[in-house]
C-alpha cells in the first residue's frame, strides 16, 4: 500500500474523479463526505482554521482511502481533525474502501507515528456515524501503539424509517401507512394541523426549489427566515457562514441533492427546511421560520409533514433528523441512531 500526502487545497481537484466513486465504496457514504461538501467546507470554513493533511492510499494504483484532516493549535496543544469537523457537519469518517479498513487504519496509524506527520497531541475524529468501523477497530490498533484512546457516545441523530408501498396502492396510502405508525395522540395532532392550515389559510402552499435561476433568491429567504428564528440562530449566521451555506446550496443542487422547501401563506414565505436528497435518504439539514407570522398555525409542523410527505411520495427510504433530540423528532416518529467521537492521544511524558 502507498499513502501520499497532500498538503494544499489543490487535492481537492486532484482527487475530484475518484473522491466520490471511493466514497460509495465505504461503509460511510454520507453527503458531509462527498466531494462536494468537502471541497466547499474547506474553501469556506477550513482554510482559515489550519493546515490541511490529506492522505490518499493506493493499492496498485487502486485508490482505497481518503483521509482528509486538518492540523489546529490551541494553547491546549495540537489537534488534527477530520475536513468538515465542526458544527456545520453532522457525519463524518475517513473514507475507506469496505473490506480494507483494516490495512488502511494500520497504514495510517504508522504514518501518524512517523517523521512525515505533523507534531500532534490528539486526534480528534468527531461525528462518527454508527455505521464506521473507525470507532471499533481504530481504538485497539492505537492502544497497542500505547496511545490513549477515548470513544465517547457524541450524539444522536433521530431516523425514521419510511413506509414502502407499492405505486398502485394510491399516492396516500403511504402516507397513511406512516401516521399509522406514530402513536394516536401524535397523528391526531398532525392532521389536526394541516385542517387547521386548511381553514384559516386558505391557499397555502409548499414551495420546492431545487436548483435553477431562482435559488439565490431562495436562499437569501431562506437565510433571512433563519436568522429570524431566534438570537442563537442569528448569531450563527455570520457573513462567513452565509457565504458558505449559499455556496453549498449551489453545488448541492447541481448534483440533484438539494431540497429547500418553503410553505407560503397568502404568497409570502413564513417556514423553511433545507434538506438533501441523497443516497434514498431524506437529511433535515436547517430550518428558518419568521416567529412573527401566522406562529398560531404551526407553519414549521405543517412544512415538516409535507416533507416527510413528499419523501415517501418520492420512495425514499430512511428520513433522518441528523443531530439533536428535540423533542418534535420523536413526536414525527424519530428512531435513535448513535454518533460517536473517537478521541486519540499521545501519552504524555
Amino acid at each position: 500500500m502507498e499513502l501520499t500526502l497532500y498538503r494544499d487545497e489543490a487535492i481537492f481537484d486532484i482527487l475530484r474523479a475518484e473522491w466520490n466513486a471511493l466514497l460509495r465504496r465505504s461503509q460511510s457514504d454520507t453527503i458531509f463526505l462527498t466531494w462536494e461538501w468537502q471541497a466547499t467546507w474547506w474553501h469556506y470554513l477550513g482554510a482559515l482554521r489550519g493546515d490541511l493533511y490529506v492522505l490518499a492510499a493506493r493499492r496498485d494504483g487502486w485508490l482505497i482511502g481518503i483521509l482528509p484532516l486538518y492540523l489546529t493549535q490551541d494553547p491546549g496543544g495540537k489537534t488534527l481533525q477530520v475536513v468538515g469537523c465542526i458544527e456545520v457537519s453532522d457525519y463524518l469518517d475517513l473514507i475507506v474502501e469496505s473490506g480494507q479498513e483494516q490495512d488502511v487504519y494500520a497504514a495510517f496509524l504508522t504514518w501518524l507515528a512517523g517523521p512525515e506527520a505533523p507534531d500532534w497531541d490528539l486526534l480528534d475524529l468527531c461525528n462518527q456515524p454508527a455505521v464506521s468501523p473507525a470507532h471499533v477497530l481504530l481504538p485497539e490498533m492505537a492502544r497497542a501503539r500505547g496511545w490513549l484512546v477515548d470513544v465517547l457516545e457524541e450524539d444522536v441523530c433521530p431516523v425514521i424509517t419510511l413506509p414502502v408501498i407499492p405505486s398502485e396502492a394510491g399516492p396516500d396510502a403511504g402516507w397513511e401507512a406512516y401516521l399509522a405508525t406514530l402513536d394516536k395522540k401524535q397523528r391526531h395532532e398532525i392532521r389536526r394541523k394541516l385542517r387547521r392550515m386548511d381553514r384559516e389559510a386558505p391557499g397555502w402552499r409548499v414551495r420546492l426549489v431545487e436548483g435553477g435561476s431562482e435559488l439565490p433568491a431562495a436562499m437569501d429567504t431562506f437565510i433571512t427566515l433563519h436568522r429570524l428564528s431566534s438570537p442563537a440562530k442569528d448569531t450563527f449566521m455570520t457573513e462567513q457562514m452565509q457565504a458558505f451555506f449559499r455556496a453549498m446550496a449551489q453545488v448541492l443542487a447541481e448534483r440533484g441533492w438539494l431540497q429547500l422547501s418553503f410553505l407560503e401563506i397568502a404568497g409570502q414565505p413564513v417556514a423553511s427546511y433545507l434538506c438533501f436528497d441523497y443516497a434514498n435518504e431524506i437529511l433535515v439539514y436547517n430550518s428558518g421560520y419568521d416567529p412573527q407570522a401566522s406562529s398560531q398555525l404551526s407553519p414549521g409542523w405543517v412544512l415538516l409533514a409535507e416533507i416527510i410527505r413528499y419523501a415517501i411520495a418520492r420512495g425514499r427510504a430512511r428520513f433522518d433528523f441528523l443531530q439533536g433530540n428535540e423533542e418534535y423528532k420523536y413526536r414525527f416518529g424519530g428512531v435513535d441512531t448513535q454518533v460517536y467521537r473517537t478521541l486519540i492521544r499521545r501519552r504524555q511524558g
